[in-house]
C-alpha cells in the first residue's frame, strides 16, 4: 500500500510586493470578477508606483461565489501561478479580463503570465487549490470582511473610499514626509 504524495502548496498569504521595510502594509481581500476590486487594485498600483519603498502590498482571495460564478476558479488559477512565481502577472491579467474567466480563458492567461504547468486545467477541475482559496476567505471572515474590496492598512480595516487620493490622505501619518526642495 503506497501513501499518496502530499502536494506542498505555496499560499498567497506569503506573497508580497514592495519593500520589506515599508512602514505601511496594505492587504486587500478581493474577487477577480468585481469591478470595485479592479478599481481598488488600480488605486493601489498607483500608490505602489508612487511610494515603492513606503508601501508593501498583499492580495488575498475573497470570491463572492453567490454573485460571481467564475471568481473562485479564477482565484484558484492565481494560486496555481503562485506555485511558479507568476502571481502578480496572473493577478493583473485576471483583473484586466474579469468579464472572461472561464477555464479556457484561465489557461490562456496562465500561459500569458508565464505559467508552464501543462496540468493546470485538470488541477482546476480537481480543485487542487480550492482549499487554499477557502483559507483566505475564512481568514477574511474572521477579520470581519463581509464585502469586497476590503483593505487593511497595518492590520486595521480601512473604512473610506478606495481611491489613490483618499488612500494617500489616510496614509499621511504613516508615509515619510516628502523633502522640500531648497
Amino acid at each position: 500500500m503506497s501513501i499518496p504524495n502530499k502536494v506542498e502548496i505555496i499560499e498567497p498569504k506569503t506573497i508580497w510586493i514592495g519593500s520589506e521595510k515599508a512602514p505601511v502594509r496594505l492587504v486587500m481581500y478581493g474577487d477577480y470578477e468585481s469591478e470595485a476590486c479592479a478599481k481598488a487594485q488600480e488605486a493601489i498600483d498607483l500608490l505602489l508606483e508612487k511610494y515603492p519603498d513606503q508601501i508593501r502590498f498583499q492580495y488575498r482571495h475573497f470570491p463572492l461565489t453567490k454573485v460571481h460564478q467564475f471568481a473562485h476558479k479564477a482565484a484558484e488559477a492565481a494560486v496555481a501561478a503562485v506555485q511558479e512565481g507568476r502571481f502578480w502577472e496572473m493577478h493583473h491579467l485576471l483583473f484586466n479580463n474579469r468579464k472572461r474567466l472561464g477555464s479556457i480563458s484561465l489557461k490562456e492567461y496562465a500561459r500569458e503570465a508565464g505559467v508552464k504547468d501543462k496540468n493546470l486545467i485538470p488541477k482546476l477541475v480537481d480543485s487542487l487549490y480550492g482549499w487554499t482559496v477557502r483559507a483566505d476567505l475564512l481568514e477574511g471572515v474572521d477579520k470581519g470582511v463581509r464585502e469586497v474590496p476590503a483593505v487593511f492598512i497595518n492590520d486595521t480595516l480601512y473604512e473610506g473610499k478606495i481611491t489613490p487620493t483618499a488612500l494617500v490622505k489616510h496614509l499621511q501619518d504613516h508615509l515619510p514626509a516628502k523633502k522640500k526642495r531648497a
